[in-house]
């Protein structure tokens, strides 16, 4: 399919336009005109870069992409490497961030929600006047529970503080680093809350607020978006794609 095709589309589909990001979503690098194969992952860098090269693909989609409005880029070491493989090869750059956490059915929030088997799911975690996290009802389930199935379906390494209640009752999710959306969580009267980062004082802030807190990783968290994403266009559009786990314990 044509490249301007499906950057029109993934756009719209994703409402980016909703979004105050730390980013610019949607295509920022721009390769071959004509796309049949994808290759997906979390973040922009080298390893993936190569990894689809060797794949044949025409296009990179991820959800941490290369260009961020709080640094500056400049053109040396890694950064240099990474935008000369995509100019080099020709290949296009996709990036989508908060429109990949907060899409309703193919957000990382709300497929969190679903492994989870959180019931009567809302949006959750405001976030530059818009919700990208989602919340819901765990049914009066003790905790080890959702311990259980967080390691299970996310990170068997997940750091847990267990300060809360032993059955919960309800959960907020924001995956990524958005370990001070705790607050938000202890504001609504939640019972746990999970993201993918943590910071020192979030111990004893979880710990006297009385809530489960949750670090289970933030590439962990974030590789559901992506391929959700990535089988949709497939379906969709008839092309190839491949989601590659590029290696990150953070």
């Amino acid at each position: 399919m044509q490249r301007d095709e499906l950057t029109r589309y993934l756009d719209n589909f994703l409402e980016i336009d909703k979004f105050k990001d730390l980013c610019p979503n949607g295509l920022q690098v721009e390769g071959s005109a004509s796309i049949e194969k994808v290759v997906c992952g979390v973040s922009a860098c080298v390893e993936l870069f190569e990894a689809a090269i060797h794949e044949k693909a025409q296009a990179v989609l991820v959800h941490h992409g290369l260009i961020w409005n709080f640094e500056r880029p400049l053109y040396k070491g890694g950064y240099k490497k990474r935008v000369e493989l995509l100019l080099k090869n020709n290949l296009n750059l996709y990036g989508y961030h908060l429109p990949l956490d907060a899409h309703p059915h193919y957000g990382n929030n709300a497929l969190i929600a679903s492994l989870l088997k959180l019931e009567n799911t809302n949006p959750f975690g405001e976030y530059n006047g818009i919700n990208i996290g989602f919340k819901g009802d765990f049914q009066n389930q003790n905790a080890d529970t959702l311990f259980d199935l967080v390691k299970e379906n996310i990170n068997p390494d997940a750091l847990i503080f267990p300060f809360g209640p032993k059955k919960i009752d309800s959960v907020g999710i924001i995956s990524g680093g958005a370990q001070k959306e705790v607050k938000q969580a202890v504001l609504q009267g939640l019972d746990a809350y999970i993201t993918g980062e943590v910071s020192e004082h979030i111990y004893h802030y979880a710990r006297e607020e009385g809530i489960h807190f949750i670090a289970a990783g933030h590439h962990a968290t974030e590789v559901f978006g992506v391929q959700a994403l990535g089988k949709h266009i497939s379906e969709r559009f008839n092309l190839q794609v491949k989601f590659i786990n590029i290696h990150n314990p953070v």
